[in-house]
């Protein structure tokens, strides 16, 4: 009797499982230095509400937690990352329980760092995914149980710094702590007389790889003949099969599945566009079984295509971005900019944009972006999906800006206008409605 009752029991609980239908709140970089939980601005707290009320919230952890016990790496992401721990506490405050670790930051303080940042994650209680011990643990799963199901987070990066890729174990060696990769090859389409004029320089710069036919490899570049001049991309085989493999596992072990990807990479003709690879990588994804995939990297927006009836945003750009207010950085970012020892971090950060003038802070698209909400109903079927653009405070000063707060008004429009036209070419309609974007997956 005792055995029938729990049978219906868990029966019970699949079904209101299976009942509930699904709601994701999705964000894209927070960099993140700083306490959200001090504002009380009323607007300002109302933004969080979505997050809080939704079933899962996700956002890019693109910062490390540490003391500076570590040094600086020889090479870094760019800004080297450092964050004090209650970052974690106050982006749960927020709302948010799934973070994705894979991004070109993951190891601006070596393999310490992005260990460091684990353990201050794994101690606060929060789903992360895309980086670890190895490359099975890299590319393993973050469970997340909800009222909704269980959630699985597959985190990977196609932007990273050189050696912060993981590794495979083995029986004899072990594998090399990391991020989890999704590597791709660039192709150039040439003419029949550039390609000749290639093969002429193979011939002299590397004579026992110079080919006659085919596809030609050169300088680590590939070149083919093409009807039309151009770039693609392709996603790494190894990759996109270890990845995807991930992806089914956790259709497997999961009731709803989001897939994320840090990826700077775009169309030479715009940075709003996403890379041949990407698009491919995100229908591969959603082919393996993922119910969302998210992208994040290029700190502007990209966008949303609906595939399967599964939604793809290709770059959420940003929802933090406080990437001028870590209290040091290493010597070779001085000198990168010709300082002296010196000089201070505000001096360097200062010199870095020319105060203001160049890089991030004079580059409007880069401080605004939309909060998307989507919602599956009970029968596992898309119905729409919600943008909520905000700004992160473009053209105020360095001790003001990369703040999220919503965007209302015309520059709210403007925003949400900007992604229905990013959206378009895949086929996707946004409609505005007041200060907020609709994507009706039902029509």
């Amino acid at each position: 009797m005792t055995l029938r009752l729990s049978c219906l029991l868990v029966v019970a609980l699949g079904a209101l499982h299976a009942q509930t239908g699904f709601r994701i709140v999705l964000t894209g970089d927070s960099i993140i230095n700083r306490r959200l939980s001090v504002i009380k601005d009323p607007g300002y707290l109302a933004m969080f509400e979505p997050m809080r009320r939704a079933d899962a919230a996700f956002t890019n952890f693109e910062t490390l937690v540490h003391n500076f016990e570590y040094p600086g790496a020889a090479v870094s992401g760019g800004s080297y990352m450092a964050s004090p721990a209650f970052v974690i506490d106050e982006l749960k405050w927020a709302g948010f329980n799934l973070f994705a670790v894979a991004n070109n930051h993951t190891f601006d303080f070596g393999v310490e760092g992005m260990r460091s940042t684990l353990r201050a994650l794994t101690a606060a209680g929060v789903a992360h995914a895309g980086a670890g011990e190895n490359l099975a643990f890299a590319r393993a799963p973050a469970f997340l149980d909800t009222s909704a199901g269980r959630v699985a987070l597959v985190s990977c990066a196609s932007t990273f710094t050189e050696g912060s890729h993981a590794g495979t174990q083995r029986p004899d060696l072990k594998g090399r702590p990391g991020l989890s990769p999704l590597r791709f090859s660039t192709i150039y389409g040439v003419d029949e007389s550039t390609m000749q004029g290639l093969r002429g320089l193979a011939r002299v710069a590397t004579p026992n790889a110079a080919t006659t036919t085919g596809p030609l490899r050169l300088g680590g570049a590939t070149y083919e003949i093409a009807a039309k001049i151009g770039v693609r991309t392709e996603p790494s085989k190894i990759d996109l099969d270890g990845i995807t493999a991930s992806v089914r596992e956790s259709r497997r072990q999961a009731d709803w599945v989001v897939v994320s990807i840090h990826a700077h990479e775009g169309k030479p003709e715009s940075r709003e566009i996403p890379a041949d690879f990407l698009v491919t990588f995100a229908h591969a994804a959603i082919d393996a079984g993922a119910d969302v995939f998210v992208g994040h990297g290029p700190h502007v927006l990209r966008g949303i295509e609906i595939y399967k009836g599964k939604p793809i945003f290709y770059s959420l750009a940003n929802f933090i971005f406080e990437n001028e207010t870590m209290p040091f950085q290493p010597n070779e970012s001085y000198q990168a900019q010709d300082l002296p020892l010196t000089a201070s971090v505000a001096d360097f950060y200062d010199a870095r944009s020319k105060n203001d003038t160049r890089g991030f802070p004079p580059d409007r698209p880069i401080w605004e972006s939309v909060v998307a909400e989507v919602v599956f109903n009970s029968d596992r079927k898309l119905e729409e999906i919600v943008l909520r653009p905000i700004t992160l405070g473009f053209g105020e000063p360095r001790s003001r800006r990369g703040i999220p707060r919503p965007a209302s008004g015309e520059l709210g429009r403007e925003i949400l206008k900007r992604a229905a036209k990013l959206s378009a070419p895949f086929g996707t309609i946004v409609e505005i409605s007041g200060d907020r974007g609709i994507v009706n997956a039902k029509r």
